[in-house]
């Protein structure tokens, strides 16, 4: 125990307080020790021997306002520790089997605590039951994308891509994607496209529980903890053959990169604030927004840059403010408008004349132009040339 709470599952259970185990301790080495009391501004200290401690030296931030105890207990615990006085004693012991007893089964680790008869009557016991999860919800918005590399050749000879974008929570592994923006000849992808991820959580150990069977056969469901991670991935959609992977970007919820308010400085070493390891707690902050860079393992530059909302809610929050995948019904927190995509992003087989107008006239119109005035002109002198020798005849016989 680290920090001297009052109550909460980490609450003090020795009869004793820290404050007084010191005192003994420094009245039985013989070094001096004296309080004192802070005021105002002025932070308690404890002075042993010719040593000066204060809690600004053990502490950051502010502790939990009704579950800590007051400064000086607090203090005096920190310097116990110092001394290695109050470690607390977890005792690890082999399993072993009749059966085979030379080979260890597993561990067993007991938390042992040892009171003094002449302190009085301990504390009730730590209530040490089994830590269950709690339901969460990982909401993501795919926004926008923009700089991603631009991996195909249009039938024109045009350097594009046809953009969408995955999402997972890491372990869970049940994968959504946005629709596929066509067509991108400039790195951009528009898609307002939501993504729900429902999980159960464990808030004390920061983790992930997954329960699984491992095999289809399995009787029993194993579970698993894991760091809650958010993966995102960008893909060029080829219809002919396996897409292609172009960037990925992985995010640690308790962690959290923090994004980019421009795409211009998201990549950028000097610019981009999760670069340059500033993170929030996701579970704490509830929900931000920004763009975050996507890299291919190996290539240090970027490959695309994809603006998202990530935010976590309770599992009440969640039924109590229902949103649908991608942009299905229930539309809401917050309606996901159709995405605004220029007149060429569409599937080119798909639509032979769309094809004809955006791609083939639009690159091709001027040599178009021109090759339909040369054919009217070679009509025409075909048809002069055809003409011709019927109308000398007639010339020649006065017909």
């Amino acid at each position: 125990q680290r920090t001297y709470f009052t109550s909460g599952p980490n609450a003090w259970r020795n009869c004793e307080k820290p404050f007084s185990i010191l005192q003994k301790y420094c009245e039985s080495t013989l070094k001096p020790f004296t309080l004192f009391e802070g005021k105002k501004e002025n932070p308690d200290r404890i002075v042993i021997a010719d040593r000066e401690y204060t809690l600004a030296q053990f502490e950051e931030g502010t502790p939990p306002a009704g579950e800590v105890g007051p400064a000086h207990e607090r203090l005096a615990l920190h310097i116990l520790h110092t001394f290695n006085l109050v470690p607390e004693h977890i005792e690890t012991r082999s399993l072993y089997s009749p059966v085979q007893p030379d080979i260890e089964q597993g561990k067993i680790q007991l938390w042992v605590d040892i009171f003094s008869k002449e302190a009085g009557s301990p504390k009730p016991p730590v209530v040490i039951d089994e830590r269950k999860p709690v339901k969460q919800e990982l909401r993501v918005i795919i926004w926008n994308t923009t700089d991603v590399v631009l991996e195909e050749e249009s039938i024109t000879g045009e350097k594009m891509s046809d953009i969408y974008v995955k999402g997972w929570i890491d372990v869970i592994n049940d994968k959504e994607r946005t629709d596929t923006h066509y067509r991108s000849l400039d790195g951009d992808g528009n898609f307002n496209w939501r993504m729900v991820f429902p999980f159960d959580y464990l808030p004390i150990e920061k983790k992930v529980v997954v329960k699984k069977k491992e095999h289809f056969w399995s009787l029993d469901e194993t579970e698993e903890k894991a760091t809650a991670k958010l993966k995102i991935q960008i893909w060029e959609n080829d219809t002919f053959s396996s897409d292609d992977f172009i960037g990925q970007l992985e995010l640690n919820l308790n962690e959290l990169a923090k994004p980019c308010a421009d795409p211009d400085h998201c990549g950028n070493p000097r610019k981009d604030p999760g670069l340059n390891g500033k993170t929030m707690d996701l579970f704490t902050q509830k929900s931000t927004k920004g763009w975050w860079a996507c890299y291919k393992p190996g290539v240090p530059e970027p490959q695309g840059k994809v603006e998202m909302t990530v935010e976590v809610l309770a599992g009440w929050e969640a039924e109590a403010k229902p949103a649908g995948q991608g942009r299905e019904d229930p539309n809401q927190h917050p309606v996901l408008e159709e995405p605004n995509r220029p007149a060429t992003s569409f599937l080119w087989f798909t639509s032979p004349f769309k094809t004809l107008k955006y791609i083939i006239w639009r690159r091709y119109k001027w040599i178009i132009l021109l090759l339909l005035i040369l054919i009217i002109v070679a009509l025409l002198i075909g048809i002069f040339i055809y003409s011709m020798p019927g109308y000398t005849v007639k010339k020649m016989f006065g017909v």
